[in-house]
């Protein structure tokens, strides 16, 4: 049986691998994609989606436009390292199928609601905006959701936009906060896993031999990647961080998750976004996961696996 999904992200280019990969995986049944204002405005991360959605040729996949600034912050971008359009290289253009009507809060709850509690797996890519905005909507939705599987948080790695913090969770902590203590059950794949998976230029090119539009497009913006990490970070092998949510749920064996409690901090300025990852709980009453290995050869073969489907 396909897993139903659905994936919240702010395209950005290493989202535009994960939901590349996601398209073209069809043991998956992709009812939509979320997006929200994060790496780039919510008005761009609405139109990348929809220039994916082209490239991998699967109009049939709604694409609802999500929230345009975080619940009590200014927004924040990460346009150095997703270029100001938020596709890298890629030349951006007005995509022929449209947003379908209503918000990304809405189509969440619609979706996940019309359908057995626990079938719908929620993939986060992103700032948690629209997936709070929809838990306040429905209260009942924690409980109804499968698994999420989020892209976000750091613990032992530190943080990529402040000393602790990550930017996904520091870009919209209060939402972040908020779905942490729904009790939903969240898969969460942090900077500690994150940062295990680099863009070594033998992987690079192991996606670069995939012949497709898909395959192509994933190349271009692991390259672009590669070149942002090395001027701004002066790392040779970049990590690859959004496409291990799609591949943490194809293929959960490639990750080492470990029972534990995540709260997430508010009020300080100095720690804000921080996640504090506690492992001393009942890992049978656990609800929060946090990676802590991952198998990067076989992140990417995967991902050139999927890419190359009908090569």
């Amino acid at each position: 049986m396909k897993q139903s999904l659905i994936i919240d992200c702010d395209p950005g280019v290493d989202d535009a691998t994960g939901l590349l990969t996601a398209f073209a995986s069809h043991d998956l049944d992709l009812l939509a994609v979320t997006t929200v204002g994060g790496n780039v405005s919510a008005e761009k991360t609405a139109r990348n989606a929809r220039i994916l959605r082209q490239i991998a040729g699967r109009e049939d996949v709604p694409v609802f436009a999500g929230a345009e600034r975080p619940l009590r912050r200014e927004p924040a971008g990460a346009g150095e390292f997703h270029g100001a359009e938020g596709l890298g290289d890629l030349a951006p253009f007005e995509p022929a199928a449209p947003t379908a009507e209503g918000t990304a809060a809405e189509a969440i709850v619609r979706l996940v609601k019309e359908r057995p509690a626990g079938s719908v797996a929620l993939i986060v890519m992103g700032p948690m905006t629209n997936l709070a905005l929809a838990m306040r909507a429905e209260p009942r939705l924690a409980d109804h959701l499968g698994p999420v599987v989020v892209m976000g948080g750091a613990r032992a790695e530190g943080g990529n936009i402040t000393a602790s913090a990550e930017f996904n969770i520091w870009a919209d902590p209060d939402a972040a906060a908020e779905v942490f203590a729904s009790g939903c059950r969240m898969i969460v794949l942090g900077l500690d896993a994150t940062h295990q998976v680099r863009s070594t230029e033998t992987r690079i090119r192991m996606i670069e031999a995939v012949d497709t539009a898909s395959g192509r497009t994933a190349a271009g913006m692991l390259r672009f990647s590669q070149r942002t990490e090395r001027e701004i970070v002066g790392w040779d092998a970049g990590p690859l961080h959004d496409p291990c949510t799609v591949a943490c749920l194809l293929k959960p064996q490639l990750f080492e998750l470990a029972p534990c409690r995540i709260d997430v901090e508010t009020e300080s300025d100095l720690t804000r976004g921080h996640t504090a990852v506690e492992f001393r709980v009942e890992a049978a009453t656990a609800r929060h996961f946090w990676a802590t290995r991952a198998d990067a050869d076989g992140v990417f073969a995967l991902i050139a696996e999927r890419l190359g489907a009908g090569q």
